[in-house]
């Protein structure tokens, strides 16, 4: 079920019927008075908010789609999926632009870089970054242990307009990696609430605020947790050991 809410009266006014199995990932267009939704049925909805009617169903993936995106130029909806494939969508048309085989594990982890007409997407083993509005690879990101140092599985992915990106996975590994030459300067591991146990460290969802300052992430332990930078980090107590990759990796 997909359901809005008045925030005011903290009331149900308004539900979206169509879903034919759990609903996974949902994203509001940011100019246009349309929601899209997608979920284990394998479709993304797109939805008028308003009217309550659904204007297309974006049909092509054959697993969950896990994260969905909008934004305000073509192409208007991004969606990754557990079928390892992402999809860019003509909105107005309701088919698919581009389908980008790359990955080669399920991609549950999706961003749009705030201000760049780039995004980046998550699998298990990788994290790529992509160029809209072809969808057209510019780089894998590295870290000095592969994606989550543990084996762990990316869940989700944020970024920022200062070139930062997080990513959250399942074991509480959490990274930082700079959006320009794809390194990860920093990892840290979530922090479980008292009583919990070690395994409910995973990070579920991630999403920076408005100002890009906070961090804010929906974890296993039941919490929602927010960060925020360390105002007294420096060069010297964080030094930088990064020289950019010989190798370039194609896919």
């Amino acid at each position: 079920m997909v359901k809005c809410w008045d925030l005011e009266t903290n009331k149900v006014i308004r539900h979206y019927h169509g879903h034919l199995s759990g609903v996974y990932a949902l994203a509001l267009h940011p100019t246009l008075d349309i929601l899209v939704t997608s979920g284990r049925d394998a479709t993304a909805r797109v939805w008028d908010m308003r009217t309550k009617q659904g204007v297309h169903v974006l049909s092509g993936h054959t697993g969950t789609i896990s994260a969905v995106r909008c934004q305000e130029a073509d192409p208007q909806v991004i969606t990754a999926s557990m079928d390892s494939t992402v999809r860019l969508w003509d909105l107005a048309a309701g088919k698919t632009l581009t389908t980008l085989t790359h990955h080669k594990k399920s991609v549950r982890g999706l961003t749009l870089h705030p201000t760049e007409f780039t995004f980046a997407t998550a699998s298990p083993d990788n994290i790529k970054q992509w160029k809209c509005p072809e969808g057209q690879f510019m780089r894998n990101f590295e870290g000095p242990e592969g994606v989550t140092g543990g084996g762990g599985i990316v869940n989700a992915l944020a970024a920022n307009a200062d070139n930062v990106m997080f990513s959250g996975a399942d074991n509480g590994a959490m990274g930082f990696w700079d959006w320009k030459s794809g390194y990860q300067f920093q990892r840290l591991e979530s922090l479980v609430q008292p009583g919990s146990l070690e395994s409910e460290a995973g990070i579920f969802c991630a999403e920076f605020d408005k100002t890009g300052l906070r961090l804010i992430t929906g974890e296993a332990d039941k919490t929602i947790k927010i960060w925020k930078e360390d105002d007294d980090a420096t060069p010297e107590t964080h030094p930088l050991d990064w020289k950019p990759s010989l190798v370039r990796k194609r896919y």
